[in-house]
Parts: structure tokens; sequence; C-alpha cells
């Protein structure tokens, strides 16, 4: 259970301080709108929070294990100088190496 409780509606305020903080210029439908939006959301999840799970054991996760899951095993890293051996205009006395720019 939550250790606050959801409000079932927003007021006007509450959807432009959210939409003020996503940075989005709303208009009155939209205020209308998203305040409706929100709290059938949030209803929703108080419902799901009202489930009576007693007797379901928790759960860590939903998917079954993998094949590819195996257990962490430490091993030594390559020292700096083979790490760089074949990176492109690399620095190895600094540790680094140039790569062409992708963001433009």
């Amino acid at each position: 259970m939550l250790a606050f409780g959801m409000p079932a509606t927003f007021s006007r305020s509450q959807i432009e301080a959210i939409a003020a903080l996503a940075h989005l210029r709303l208009d009155e439908a939209e205020i209308e709108l998203y305040a409706r939006q929100l709290g059938e959301i949030l209803e929703y999840a108080n419902q799901v929070q009202n489930i009576d799970t007693t007797g379901v054991p928790p759960t860590a996760s939903i998917g079954a294990r993998h094949d590819a899951d195996r257990a962490d095993v430490v091993h030594t890293s390559l020292d700096r100088a083979s790490a760089l051996a074949n990176a492109p205009d690399a620095n190895v006395d600094a540790g680094l190496f140039k790569v062409p720019r992708v963001i433009g």
C-alpha cells in the first residue's frame, strides 16, 4: 500500500504545473482532457492498490530464467596498451582514442 493517497481528480493549476515541468503548452481543451485522464489513471492505480494479495508470494521477476543467464565471473581486463592497440587515432598515454563524430 502506498504511504500517501492519490487524488482522484486534478485541478487546473495542478495540470498547468505538470505541463510547465514538461515544457508543454496546453490549450483549454487539453487541460480538461488531461485532468480527466490523469484522474482516471490514478483511480485505476487506487483500485490495483486495494487488491487483496494475501497468500500470494512475492515475485522477484515475472520472466522465466533463460539459458543465457549466467553467474558473473571476474576476469582480468585487457591492459590499456592492448585495448588501444587497434583503436583509431589512439593516445595510449592518455588512454583515449578519437572516433568520428556521429551527432551533427
